[in-house]
C-alpha cells in the first residue's frame, strides 16, 4: 500500500517554438490544460503501475477543484484524505518549447493549507512496511510531520527533493530513501556543480554518513542510485522528448510501486527508468504517464 502525501494542482500549459528569454514576449502555438501537481502526479503513475494508492491532500473551492482529481479517480485512487478548503486550488503555469524543455511557476494554493495534523491522520490509517511518498510543494512542517510519524510506525518513506526549498537538504536527511535530479543532488551534497566522478563520490560520502538510499535521475542518461554501499545504474529509452513535464514524476511513481510490488532494487530502478522515458513522449503531466502494461512492453 501506498500512500502519498502531497500536492494537487490544474496545470495550465502553453506551448512555443522555443522557450522565452526574460522579458521576452514571444507567440505561443498551443494552450491546454491538466490535472497536475507533483503529489498527485506521483500518486497517478504508482496506481497506473499497478498498486493500491491513497492520495493526501487539499484542493480548493473552485472550478479547478474536480477536475485536477478526475484521472485520480478515474485510476481507481483512494480520495478520502484529500481535503476541501476555502482557497484556490494549487495552479502551474508551464511553458514548453519546440525541443521538450520547459519553465514552470507554481502558486501553491490549497496545497499551502496541507497541515502537521493532516499528516498525523494520513499516517495513522497505514501500517509497518507501508510507503508513503513526499515531495516539497507542501509546506515543511507538514512533510517533516509526516516523515517523523512514519519512521515511529514502521512505515518506509520516499522523499522527492522537488521544488528545490531552502529546507529540502534538512529534510532530505529525514527520509528513509531520496529522489533527486542532478541540481537537487547538488544542493543537497553542498555543491554549486559536479562531472559524474564528484557525484558518485558524493553519493558515497552521503550514504555513509546517513545510511539512505540515495537515487539521482540524470535525465537522458538515465539514472544512478546507492544501497548498502552499492552504485546502481539503469538506463531509460533512447526517445525524442516531446515534452518532459511530469517525466520525473512518473519515475517516482513507479518506482515507489515497484518496491511496493516486490521487484528488485535494480528492476525497480530499470522500470522507472523506461516509464520516465515514456511519460515524455506525450504533452501534459498525469495524460502522458504510462499504464503499467506499455511500460512492460517497452523493457
Amino acid at each position: 500500500m501506498i500512500t502519498v502525501f502531497g500536492s494537487i494542482n490544474m496545470d495550465l500549459i502553453a506551448t512555443a517554438e522555443r522557450l522565452p528569454e526574460p522579458g521576452e514576449t514571444i507567440a505561443g502555438n498551443n494552450f491546454s490544460t491538466a490535472a497536475g501537481g507533483k503529489g498527485a502526479n506521483q500518486a497517478l503513475a504508482a496506481r497506473r503501475a499497478g498498486s493500491k494508492v491513497a492520495m493526501t491532500g487539499a484542493f480548493g473551492n473552485d472550478g479547478f477543484a474536480e477536475p485536477a482529481v478526475a484521472l485520480l479517480g478515474e485510476a481507481g485512487t483512494d480520495l478520502s484524505g484529500v481535503k476541501r478548503v476555502e482557497a484556490a486550488t494549487g495552479t502551474a503555469l508551464i511553458l514548453v518549447g519546440g525541443d521538450g524543455e520547459n519553465m514552470i511557476v507554481v502558486v501553491p494554493g490549497a496545497n499551502g493549507e496541507v497541515t502537521a495534523e493532516d499528516a498525523e491522520d494520513a499516517v495513522r490509517t497505514m501500517r509497518a512496511g507501508d510507503i508513503m511518498m513526499l515531495q516539497l510543494e507542501i509546506p515543511a512542517v507538514a512533510v517533516e510531520a509526516a516523515l517523523s510519524a512514519a519512521r515511529a510506525k514502521g512505515v518506509t518513506t520516499i522523499l522527492n527533493l522537488a521544488p528545490l526549498i531552502p529546507d529540502a537538504p534538512r529534510l532530505g536527511r529525514l527520509a528513509d530513501i531520496v529522489i533527486a535530479n542532478e541540481t537537487e543532488f547538488e544542493r543537497l551534497a553542498g555543491r554549486n556543480s559536479m562531472n559524474a566522478k564528484e557525484r558518485e563520490n558524493s553519493l558515497l560520502r552521503l550514504h555513509s554518513e546517513t545510511g539512505q538510499i540515495l537515487i539521482v535521475t540524470l535525465g537522458a542518461d538515465g539514472v544512478i542510485a546507492i544501497r548498502d554501499g552499492e552504485l546502481f545504474r539503469a538506463k531509460g529509452l533512447v526517445i525524442e522528448p516531446v515534452d518532459t513535464v511530469g517525466a520525473g514524476d512518473t519515475f517516482c511513481g513507479y518506482f515507489a510501486a515497484s518496491l511496493d510490488q516486490g521487484l528488485d532494487f535494480e528492476e525497480a530502478l530499470r522500470r522507472a527508468a523506461v516509464a520516465g522515458s515514456l511519460a515524455c513522449l506525450t504533452p501534459g503531466a498525469q495524460p502522458a504517464i504510462p499504464w503499467g502494461n506499455d511500460v512492460a512492453k517497452s523493457l
